[in-house]
């Protein structure tokens, strides 16, 4: 049997469907999770206060030590290489992305073949919002956050930047956007005040039938070490004026993240919000970050380089107040993120989802990943390393500085290293993360028929290697061409 319309009547039936399943389509974004992804740009491992008690991050350590602390949750060595994982979902070398960090006036960014993560939750009705750091490319508009899904866009596209006067350090150039246009009336103003003001104001003008994605990548607490001097004070028994500094920058991101939490909290949103916070990389020590006890830190591919400081909090966690000890990578959070929205992950990407086994403290499915692989002629981050079960391969230069060290509070500056590059893939390290996370005893000379498993399983990867996409400046991004300010458009 089968029912026929026509006319008035099937026209009223049509609309009947759609209203109908408009509604379910409404009742589910309702039911889906704001989302917050805070990424803390340079924090080392030891520059939290629930590792460390000399640290003042009331609101961070309230979120983690309430939420679900990860102890091996990894990152890339570099700014770019962490962001582009984030946002693919994809191995930096997989992408063109893995050597260095992408410099101003490079015409590069993130193959526009990917799709990004807001552009993921964007399917699923999504309202997306970044604010701060960018650093995945500019040169053509269609590279920049409004075009790869995010509906507002608030902050620079560079490395680093003066924290007052928004330009780039080593010229007057402004590197400030809000949306398309220079945001230019910020001068004065520190940016962790600004970023946080903006997400409070996103967050109050929100409509709430519509779930929220937010990320925010802070600028602190990378170099240029800057902060008001009322943070600095909080840290009077600091003796070294640069970790004094840095660790008011520290204080200066979580009142930043408190405010964000506040405002989610005002408009009812708080309880139905997942928060995903997450170092880029390790903290470089010779700008005062400390990674204790880790080996290591930023640029390289030891743990201290690697592990990022991370933790979520919110909406969906099952089991919380604690830890979770299982591998986690960067190129991870995004298929983690779409699942927690409800959605479906890509499957021809690098990530996985881990929804399932963070939120109920279930074993991580994830068994190898790779730290880099960068044949670039000239070394500066680590050149090449394979995590495969417990065990980890480091081939050739593993990055500097090296070493151990503590948090500078009672000393001067202590960190002179002489770096001594080397090309190819020796000298050769193998750890037994496991049973030795902070990279003390080396077992390359006692266990070669590991480092020939892992040898090989490093191979595998490394003939799917995209040649590292770093040309020189071009001279049509010059700012002065666009009136003193970086701009796309030049290629």
């Amino acid at each position: 049997m089968s029912l026929m319309f026509s006319g008035h009547a099937g026209v009223m039936v049509v609309l009947m469907i759609l209203a109908l399943f408009l509604s379910l389509l409404s009742l589910s974004s309702a039911q889906r999770p704001n989302i917050v992804f805070i990424v803390a740009d340079d924090l080392g491992w030891n520059d939290v206060g629930f590792r460390n008690p000399d640290m003042k991050t009331p609101n961070i350590d309230k979120l983690a030590t309430e939420g679900i602390i990860f102890e091996n949750a990894y990152v890339q060595n570099l700014c770019s290489p962490s962001r582009t994982a984030f946002m693919s979902g994809m191995y930096p070398f997989h992408a063109g992305m893995q050597h260095e960090v992408l410099l101003p006036g490079q015409a590069v960014c993130v193959p526009l073949n990917y799709t990004f993560l807001p552009q993921e939750l964007k399917k699923l009705g999504y309202a997306t919002h970044m604010i701060g750091k960018w650093h995945l490319g500019f040169c053509k508009w269609e590279c920049t956050p409004t075009y790869r899904g995010f509906d507002t866009y608030f902050g620079y596209y560079n490395a680093a930047e003066d924290y007052y006067n928004h330009s780039t350090g080593w010229d007057p150039s402004l590197d400030y956007h809000d949306n398309l246009l220079h945001a230019r009336n910020y001068s004065g103003v520190y940016s962790a005040f600004t970023f946080a003001q903006r997400a409070v104001d996103i967050i109050h003008q929100h409509n709430a039938s519509q779930p929220l994605f937010m990320y925010l990548p802070y600028q602190n607490v990378h170099a240029p070490i800057e902060v008001p001097k009322m943070y600095e004070d909080m840290y009077p028994n600091v003796v070294n004026t640069g970790r004094r500094i840095y660790s008011g920058m520290v204080s200066a991101l979580d009142e930043a993240v408190g405010n964000v939490t506040q405002a989610l909290k005002d408009r009812g949103l708080f309880e139905n919000t997942l928060i995903l916070f997450t170092a880029d990389n390790g903290g470089p020590l010779e700008r005062y970050a400390n990674n204790w006890p880790l080996r290591g830190g930023k640029h390289t591919v030891w743990e201290g380089g690697t592990k990022g400081a991370s933790f979520m909090y919110g909406a969906g966690l099952q089991k919380t107040k604690t830890t979770y000890d299982g591998m986690i990578h960067a190129v991870d959070w995004k298929s983690t993120l779409v699942s927690a929205a409800g959605g479906t992950p890509e499957t021809d990407i690098d990530g996985m989802s881990h929804w399932d086994s963070i939120r109920s403290g279930l074993p991580s499915s994830r068994t190898e990943f790779i730290y880099n692989i960068d044949d670039f002629e000239i070394p500066v981050e680590g050149h090449a390393g394979i995590r495969v079960g417990d065990y980890k391969l480091i081939l050739g230069y593993p990055g500097g500085p090296d070493g151990w060290h503590r948090p500078m509070n009672r000393t001067q500056d202590d960190i002179f290293e002489q770096t001594v590059y080397t090309k190819g893939d020796r000298p050769i390290h193998l750890f037994n993360i496991r049973e030795d996370p902070t990279e003390h005893n080396d077992l390359a000379q006692q266990m070669p028929d590991m480092v020939a498993k892992l040898r090989a399983r490093f191979e595998d990867y490394k003939k799917t290697m995209v040649p590292a996409n770093f040309p020189n400046t071009d001279p049509a991004s010059d700012p002065r061409l666009y009136g003193g300010a970086w701009t796309p458009g030049w290629c």
